[in-house]
């Protein structure tokens, strides 16, 4: 049955369909050999091929990162493209890190027996034993929050049923009027069919919009992900930017870093025609809180400048970015241009910008890898710019978008799977899904240990640390 942001209902064991938690092409797709080798490696011999290939890194202190146990950002997703400079340095750079990622209605199934595949994976190794280990939770159910993409929402739901044997919440938390509440920072949330409130002890937040305007950073009820791991970086991306400034200063002598274009951040809106002259008349500027696609313009001229400086936004700090395009008109930041490597040329010779969404989850051994898939832009990059070119159509990788009632859509034919038929069209090889990993959990854990920083003894938020590492009024009004 198709599933809709407004379906509220009480999800029983037994009732998962996987016809309704993956996309038709993702349903009956055969996982590529690589990639499920990938996925099955081991914590040591990650370490082994990765160091041997970068004699500088010191195992010890990548096993402590790859076994790092999270306390607040147990699941995330990183976009990863894969870049190269002139000289043919090749790397998978961050673009962003997403707490409550999606993925997995585009997953092949690892192993074909376990049809209910990360969703399960999830639930049993990272869900089930966090909320097992909280001491003091409040009596009630268990619900699954969602504000968009109501497939894998579903598809959690039925998992989470199976995985307690007990009935689940669907819950929909729109960004107005959603049917929950906080009494003594317990959640409840109203039964759609008797207007009764009842209390959560636990919830999985699928919540992606804003959520801090509908969930407090301090609860009784067990929230996973908790709101701080987005504040911290998972939805933030200002913060995200200045957590991975701060990791890479501890990692400075370890070999270690992790890779993102070049970042300016509290930048206001009247700074940022200065900046994109810095970076060579070439930029992506982001509103630091948006997500899905939304809020990220790339400028390549004057004209996209334009058009970007006479939109008003509700927001009142942004960051600037180097565009990574084609290597004649990428930026120019201080190390010099990376340029996207791109699809494998298609038969009409036509290459395209892809990037790689890597999922992770924290189990017992560790930050172990989930799920992963690819999208590919609209557009084939090209050489040189035209008259008119429309740089987003080339660059931006996003399958999601708004319709004109306000829906969520995806765009499924830009879609690549790590199965058998795509997998080959985006050029990786297995030390390239290794590097995506690692940096994936290198961009993980420095937003974690953000999040730690930004916490009290007390858990509640230190606020006047966070005003000084983010100062947008409109954002701080914006949290509960």
């Amino acid at each position: 049955m198709p599933h809709t942001i407004s379906d509220f209902r009480l999800i029983q064991p037994g009732q998962f369909e996987p016809s309704e938690h993956w996309y038709p092409k993702a349903l009956n797709a055969q996982i590529h050999p690589l990639t499920h080798f990938f996925l099955t490696l081991s914590q040591e011999r990650i370490i082994k091929r990765y160091c041997h290939l970068r004699p500088t890194v010191n195992p010890a202190q990548l096993a402590s990162l790859l076994e790092y146990q999270p306390r607040y950002f147990v699941w995330a997703g990183a976009d990863l493209l894969q870049v190269t400079s002139a000289g043919g340095k090749r790397q998978m750079l961050v673009v962003e890190t997403n707490s409550c990622p999606s993925g997995q209605k585009s997953m092949p199934l690892l192993n074909e027996a376990k049809e209910q595949g990360g969703y399960r994976q999830l639930m049993e190794h990272t869900f089930k034993p966090r909320l097992l280990g909280k001491r003091n939770l409040p009596q009630g159910e268990l619900a699954v929050l969602y504000d968009k993409n109501p497939m894998e929402a579903t598809g959690y739901a039925a998992a989470m049923a199976d995985t307690f044997q007990e009935p689940v919440w669907l819950v929909p938390a729109p960004d107005e009027d959603a049917p929950l509440r906080f009494e003594e920072q317990v959640l409840q949330i109203r039964d759609p069919n008797s207007g009764e409130w009842r209390p959560i002890r636990a919830a999985f937040r699928y919540v992606t919009q804003r959520p801090w305007n509908r969930l407090p950073i301090k609860t009784k009820s067990y929230i996973f992900n908790p709101v701080i791991a987005c504040l911290a970086g998972g939805r933030n991306k200002m913060m995200a930017a200045k957590a991975y400034d701060f990791l890479n200063a501890d990692l400075a002598n370890s070999g270690l870093k992790i890779i993102t274009p070049e970042t300016i951040w509290d930048v206001s809106k009247a700074e940022i025609p200065l900046w994109v002259h810095r970076l060579g008349g070439q930029a992506v500027v982001k509103v630091p809180y948006s997500n899905a696609g939304q809020g990220v313009f790339t400028i390549v001229n004057t004209a996209e400048l334009d058009a970007f400086m006479a939109q008003d936004f509700h927001y009142n700090r942004f960051i600037v970015q180097s565009l990574i395009g084609n290597y004649n008109w990428s930026s120019t930041g201080t190390t010099g241009k990376l340029y996207h490597i791109g699809t494998v040329p298609n038969l009409r010779g036509r290459s395209y910008v892809a990037d790689v969404r890597l999922m992770i989850q924290a189990t017992a051994s560790g930050l172990r890898p989930l799920a992963c898939y690819a999208r590919r832009a609209a557009q084939p990059l090209v050489d040189e710019l035209s008259e008119g070119s429309d740089s987003w159509a080339m660059l931006g990788t996003n399958l999601s978008y708004t319709t004109a009632v306000g829906e969520w859509g995806t765009d499924t034919n830009r879609l690549l799977l790590m199965d058998h038929r795509d997998f080959n069209k985006l050029g990786l090889g297995l030390d390239d899904l290794i590097e995506g990993y690692v940096q994936t959990v290198l961009a993980t854990v420095a937003i974690d240990r953000m999040a730690i920083q930004l916490m009290s003894q007390k858990g509640t938020l230190r606020t006047r640390l966070f005003r000084s590492l983010n100062d947008d009024p409109a954002l701080l009004n914006e949290i509960m």
